[in-house]
């Protein structure tokens, strides 16, 4: 949709520009990285479709992981500076040093670790030497990547391990610090274990398969098929940021990078329309970060989630499903009904381009996504070979046919090899941290001490618990990717609700969905400011109208974690009557927030609206009486309708959309 774009250049893609390119690196600085992420993507791509093995190599996954963590430790101390900013025209000669010493340390583990695996007592001073040399990079590594506060928080538990026997209470199941560190630092149960895997040997390839949609136009092709498909409808400008975001952020694995990609176009084009600065920053911040827990990849989460829980992936994809629904619908309900309350008309005729000609012009994008369905469901393959087999398809389709007359080059798909390696470098770290976390929790009985706080908390009120389950991961989840967000919760906070009786599946959506939503939850709603960034907004008033737009993600995981119903566990009967039900809910409360249905609502209509699709979502076979309080909510909100339809009976008719009536 070049037409549509054209306007928009000028000061907005500026600004996407720098968002996407957050470092101003200087040429050698970029080379180093870029080297160093092209080998990363290459072991990922290797190991994938088992290439050392068919070569005759009997290489262990845990040293493709410790050759992958050098790598990034050398990414890390080269590109970062040790006192934050982000001007990098040169590498101080002690980052050179810290940058060889983390490379080095790892190469002399990849060489060893044959030997530790097969005699772990005869290598541990080799192992002690090696851990207290990689723990404390790691804490530095973290603190570069991630922040203070994640930082802060790894310091805790890696003090704790140490010194926690010294605190008055019971539990704490004391190791000798000389052989927790030899452990901490090189154990497959420690650094090297479960979260260091799945991003090391799965999750880089998703990364790399965003890359080369991205070089390959495909983000243009999305916001094109959504104009098309929306843009004839009342507030369709905003309609085709919640299309195209959805869309692209199912793959992109980060909601700020979504918006920074998309909403170049789709910010300009709302407020052209008629939205004001701060509903099209956080329509495009919402969109965006929905599409994190949108199937069937949901920003990689999924495979994590399915690898995590020992589970099939289709099971995580089948429980994504109608919470994913919910979020979109309310989103798209509320962006509707604010075009009718504002009186926003569809895009112009000359500005919406044909479906048959967006679809003729890049069809074959939906080949890779095909690819990845049928691998993963029919072929039964592992993720990261599906994954694999997708990401080359997004080549060979744009060598092929190409998009718009430009067919992906070698150096572009280079490109992608390296960006994507660099661009992982903050996640790996996150990895590597998790897999100490979790192995300090085991080792020191934290774990089953955090269970047993919870459990208390959790005696005299649940809803009290999730509460404050989600506050933690809000807090927690802060600024992050969305693997890393929910491998950080998955790792502190899921097995401790799980232990309590809340359902897998319903314990880890749960701390995902509330991790995610600190993306546009004040104070530090990152996709939300990046959007306040470019639509010109307020941050802090882009964030509450974000949070606003995306009430339903507070709701839902409560609701499923009381009735596994909306993630398809349960009979045929609550699954239905609960999908129904939450769906008509949503409509309802979403009215009731924006504050028009057929015609503007009065401060009653809006609590009564709201009130209703509350009693709509709340679960009928978790609570007493639950059908006739779900029935209660529906009279409410059939009869505050009709009130209004005949009301507004012109209105009702003429005005396209979600809220209003037909086209």
């Amino acid at each position: 949709m070049s037409d549509t774009s054209s306007s928009a250049e000028a000061p907005e893609n500026k600004k996407g520009a720098a968002l996407l390119q957050e470092w101003k690196e200087g040429p050698l600085v970029n080379v180093l990285c870029l080297s160093m992420g092209a080998l990363i993507t290459i072991i990922a791509l290797s190991w994938a479709i088992e290439l050392p093995l068919k070569a005759g190599f009997q290489w262990l996954d845990e040293q493709a992981m410790v050759a992958c963590y050098g790598l990034v430790l050398g990414i890390v101390f080269i590109r970062f500076p040790a006192g934050g900013g982000k001007q990098r025209p040169s590498i101080p000669w002690y980052d050179i040093c810290l940058a060889a010493l983390g490379f080095g340390t790892c190469a002399y583990l990849l060489w060893v670790y044959g030997d530790i695996e097969l005699n772990p007592f005869a290598m541990r001073p080799t192992m002690f030497w090696i851990s207290l040399i990689l723990l404390p990079m790691t804490v530095e590594a973290l603190r570069r990547t991630a922040g203070m506060s994640l930082t802060i928080i790894f310091s805790t538990f890696v003090i704790y391990a140490y010194l926690g026997h010294l605190l008055p209470e019971h539990g704490f199941l004391f190791q000798a610090p000389y052989r927790l560190t030899a452990e901490l630092g090189t154990n497959n149960a420690s650094i090297l274990g479960l979260p260091l895997k799945i991003i090391v040997l799965t999750v880089v390839l998703f990364i790399w398969m965003g890359q080369l949609l991205l070089h390959t136009g495909a983000s243009e092709w999305f916001t094109d098929l959504a104009a098309a498909l929306m843009g004839r409808s009342r507030g369709g400008s905003a309609k085709i940021a919640v299309v195209a975001s959805g869309f692209f952020g199912s793959i992109s694995g980060s909601a700020v990078a979504n918006v920074a990609s998309t909403g170049v176009i789709t910010i300009p084009l709302m407020q052209q329309a008629g939205y004001d600065r701060k509903s099209s920053g956080a329509i495009e911040a919402v969109a965006s970060t929905g599409g994190q827990i949108m199937p069937p990849i949901m920003g990689a989460a999924a495979f994590l989630m399915a690898e995590i829980l020992e589970l099939e992936y289709t099971e995580i994809i089948l429980a994504a499903l109608v919470p994913a629904a919910l979020y979109y619908l309310a989103v798209f309900v509320q962006v509707d009904l604010e075009a009718a309350k504002n009186k926003i008309a569809p895009l112009p005729k000359d500005r919406i381009p044909l479906v048959g000609k967006v679809m003729k012009e890049g069809w074959f994008f939906l080949l890779p996504y095909v690819i990845l369905v049928w691998t993963l469901f029919s072929l039964n393959l592992p993720p990261q070979e599906s994954a694999f087999w997708a990401a080359i398809s997004v080549a060979i389709v744009s060598l092929v046919f190409g998009y718009k007359g430009h067919r992906i080059t070698p150096k572009q798909i280079w490109d992608s090899i390296a960006g994507c390696g660099k661009s992982s470098a903050d996640i790996v770290a996150i990895g590597a941290m998790a897999g100490i976390i979790i192995s300090i929790l085991d080792r020191t009985g934290l774990g089953q001490s955090l269970t047993l706080l919870l459990a208390a908390v959790g005696e005299d009120s649940l809803f009290l618990l999730l509460v404050l389950t989600a506050v933690v991961s809000i807090l927690l989840g802060m600024g992050m990717p969305t693997s890393a967000i929910y491998l950080l919760l998955a790792t502190m906070i899921a097995p401790s609700l799980i232990k309590l009786g809340i359902h897998p599946i319903s314990a880890h959506m749960f701390v995902l969905y509330f991790g995610l939503m600190s993306m546009i939850t004040p104070p530090v709603a990152i996709a939300a400011f990046a959007a306040a960034n470019l639509s010109g907004a307020k941050p802090m008033e882009t964030g509450a109208t974000a949070v606003r737009l995306g009430w339903i993600a507070y709701v839902v995981p409560f609701i499923f974690v009381l009735s596994p119903a909306l993630i398809g566990q349960g009979t045929t009967f609550d699954i239905a009557s609960a999908t129904i039900t939450a769906f008509i809910g949503v409509w309802f409360g979403s009215c009731g927030l924006i504050g028009y249905m057929f015609g503007p609502q009065s401060m009653i209509g809006r609590v009564l609206l709201f009130v209703a699709g509350i009693l709509l979502l709340l679960p009928a076979d978790a609570i007493a009486n639950g059908l006739l309080i779900n029935a209660i909510g529906l009279a409410i909100g059939v009869i505050w309708a009709l009130k209004d339809y005949i009301a507004n009976p012109k209105k009702a008719a003429a005005e396209p959309g979600v809220g209003g009536g037909g086209e």
